[in-house]
């Protein structure tokens, strides 16, 4: 519980965490942002670190952000190639797990849990079932089922050279669309003055499309 409560912290409160990580490490912010995106698309059992915050994040650093007389800022092309290649290969590595051991892994237990949600997997499949390849595209900006999507596509052996089309366009498109959004409005006085407001926003924003599913096929059932 602890440690949920601090990852939920680190992601509301996201630009000061990673203000200091700036200046603490360095150029070695780089790394850690690429680990970080790599973990959250290419584990599928770590589906809850923060993309689409972080991305947005990392763009309104690339514009720097100065408090007090500090300044930290971040290369703009340096974060987009290597967080581009993050997702892409996270996403590789993924499908590859999902295709390898995907059966083995979904019936895996950790106690009285399973390793993999059932609940996280069937709201995947409905995806892939309502957008078909698509998926893999549309799933990039939607939490878990981003992690998920790319596992589920390797489990149901989806053709290497489709997955890679649209995992390359997908990957491009996230980061791409989620960085230059924060570069260019992340250092707004409105922006600035409620971050931990717009990051609450982003996240239901990027919820909105699996919850009206789930909704709708609630609604369905009646």
């Amino acid at each position: 519980m602890n440690a949920l409560y601090q990852l939920l912290d680190f992601i509301l409160h996201i630009d000061n965490y990673l203000f200091l990580l700036i200046q603490d490490y360095g150029n070695w912010i780089y790394g850690i942002l690429f680990l970080i995106v790599f973990v959250e698309t290419g584990l599928v059992f770590m589906p809850l670190l923060p993309g689409d915050s972080l991305l947005f994040a990392a763009g309104t650093f690339c514009a720097g952000v100065q408090i007090d007389n500090d300044l930290a800022q971040l290369n703009l092309f340096v974060v987009l190639g290597l967080l581009m290649t993050a997702a892409i290969l996270g996403d590789a590595l993924n499908f590859w797990i999902g295709q390898k051991y995907g059966r083995k892994l979904a019936q895996m237990q950790i106690g009285q849990y399973r390793l993999l949600k059932e609940k996280h997997l069937q709201q995947t499949q409905a995806f892939f079932e309502k957008h078909g390849s698509k998926t893999i595209i549309i799933a990039r900006f939607v939490p878990i089922v981003r992690t998920f999507a790319p596992f589920t596509a390797g489990l149901a052996n989806m053709r290497y050279s489709t997955f890679l089309k649209f995992n390359v366009i997908g990957g491009v498109s996230w980061v791409l669309g989620l960085t230059l959004l924060g570069y260019f409005f992340g250092n707004l006085e409105v922006v600035r003055n409620n971050f931990e407001t717009v990051i609450f926003g982003i996240i239901g924003l990027s919820l909105l499309p699996m919850l009206m599913a789930i909704a709708k096929e609630k609604m369905a059932k009646r």
